[in-house]
């Protein structure tokens, strides 16, 4: 566990490091070289942190969904622990993407907030995230907000595919294209796509791991709870 973790972070070190350094220019000739992006330039170092946080955003979303029906099948508490823990890392990763991308939209669009259909689809399921855990905390019994937090967690994760994938792609956008377009093309440069993929790979390898910290934090600290009572 211990040499993952070192792993983990020399891995998110290295992307971090490569992804500023390297130089963007406008004919690359060596393999360290990015492409120039139009419309992007210097900004498309944003690519490498903003979808990445996107994507793991996704994942844990889709998480808290699998082990929202889980507990459903198998009333076990240990499996809406897990599915709050991972929605609430979704929510923290989902507030990331937002502001990586208010950022990137301040200096390419001149405004932190356009109501883009990325930005509007975004915000809703931030919305509907902090939905959720306002009604963790109004309820009462801990099988009644198991349970009505189970459901709550699949029906807002059935909703992530769409707001993510389906509506900004259905709806005119200023966002740039998408990396992958509906043909299946990958629109990135060798390097820059390694350097994205690893990006990709690394936070949510990191998610995974903050999943296990805090889903162990949350045990400890019922198991201390029901130790007082």
């Amino acid at each position: 566990m211990q040499a993952s973790k070192i792993f983990l972070s020399l891995w998110m070190t290295v992307v971090i490091v490569v992804a500023f350094i390297f130089p963007i220019v406008q004919t690359p000739t060596q393999w360290y070289e990015f492409p120039v992006i139009p419309g992007l330039e210097q900004r498309a170092r944003i690519l490498f942190f903003h979808v990445p946080m996107a994507w793991t955003t996704v994942v844990a979303f889709i998480v808290s969904l699998y082990y929202g029906i889980k507990y459903l099948k198998n009333k076990n508490l240990d499996d809406d622990m897990k599915s709050a823990a991972s929605a609430g890392l979704g929510l923290m990763f989902c507030a990331l993407a937002t502001v990586t991308g208010s950022i990137w939209a301040k200096f390419n669009w001149g405004s932190f907030w356009n109501w883009d259909p990325r930005e509007t689809s975004i915000f809703m399921l931030l919305l509907i995230y902090a939905a959720y855990f306002a009604l963790r905390s109004s309820l009462d019994g801990e099988e009644k907000r198991a349970t009505l937090s189970a459901v709550y967690a699949i029906i807002a994760g059935v909703t992530v595919p769409f707001f993510i994938f389906v509506m900004p792609r259905i709806v005119a956008s200023l966002h740039p294209d998408p990396i992958i377009n509906s043909s299946g093309k990958v629109h990135m440069n060798g390097t820059m796509l390694t350097v994205f993929l690893s990006s990709v790979g690394g936070f949510t390898a990191f998610y995974f791991w903050m999943l296990q910290v805090k889903v162990r934090a949350n045990r400890l600290e019922s198991h201390h709870a029901e130790q007082e009572r």
